[in-house]
């Protein structure tokens, strides 16, 4: 009987892959998604169910202590360019795994935050980019559930863009004659017909009642438009 070999396992390029660290809900969403995208992704979690449960979903996936420095160099996780901690409900593991990453000198950290006080002690440790999942999402379902959006997504500095459907007052009309931008402080950037994909908008497009729009603008000017029948 041919005896079986075991696959070869994947090994992960530092220089042009991302290291997840925590594989709770968030980081697990994160890191399956940036494989879906063809990233590699070193996942790290403590548990090892956790691990074996990703183990040939991922790139690579371990059981490690991401506050121990010689675990994490002992992975190579300081060469990598782009490190994640999706670390949620351990505060102090949290704090302790991005401050090694930042030692690290590691180009573009992300963190996970679950509150204000701790996304405030992230900023001062130096981490690049901190993210607020639940807040953020929860905040984008509360738009949708009191208007007409069918999407939203808010920047910084108070800009937005909001999937919608058109209101009555710019249907059958191209949109250099609608006038959107001067009368409700909004520019449609993509339109969609029912059965086809987005398209970008231009001046000469004429929107009809059952088509999707895309619009951005001030936050406050996405909603009100939204929001008119």
């Amino acid at each position: 009987m041919a005896r079986k070999t075991a696959p070869k396992r994947r090994r992960t390029r530092p220089e042009s892959s991302v290291v997840v660290i925590g594989l709770g809900r968030f980081g697990r969403a994160l890191a399956l998604e940036l494989v879906d995208e063809d990233t590699e992704v070193l996942g790290i979690d403590e548990q090892p169910e956790v691990v074996q449960s990703l183990s040939g979903s991922l790139t690579h996936v371990v059981r490690a202590d991401s506050t121990k420095e010689d675990a994490l160099r002992q992975l190579g996780v300081h060469e990598f360019d782009r490190a994640v901690v999706a670390i949620g409900t351990d505060l102090e593991a949290s704090i302790l795994t991005a401050s090694l990453l930042i030692s690290f000198g590691i180009k573009s950290v992300w963190a996970k935050a679950i509150s204000e006080a701790h996304g405030r002690i992230l900023t001062q440790l130096g981490v690049h980019h901190v993210v607020y999942p639940e807040h953020d999402m929860g905040q984008r379902v509360a738009h949708l559930v009191r208007g007409r959006m069918l999407d939203y997504i808010e920047f910084d500095d108070d800009f937005a863009m909001v999937k919608t459907n058109p209101p009555a007052d710019i249907v059958g009309l191209p949109l250099s004659n609608s006038a959107v931008r001067t009368r409700y402080g909004i520019t449609v950037v993509a339109i969609k017909r029912p059965g086809e994909g987005f398209t970008y908008a231009t001046p000469e497009t004429v929107v009809e009642a059952d088509d999707t729009i895309i619009v951005a603008g001030r936050t406050r000017a996405t909603e009100r438009f939204s929001e008119l029948r």
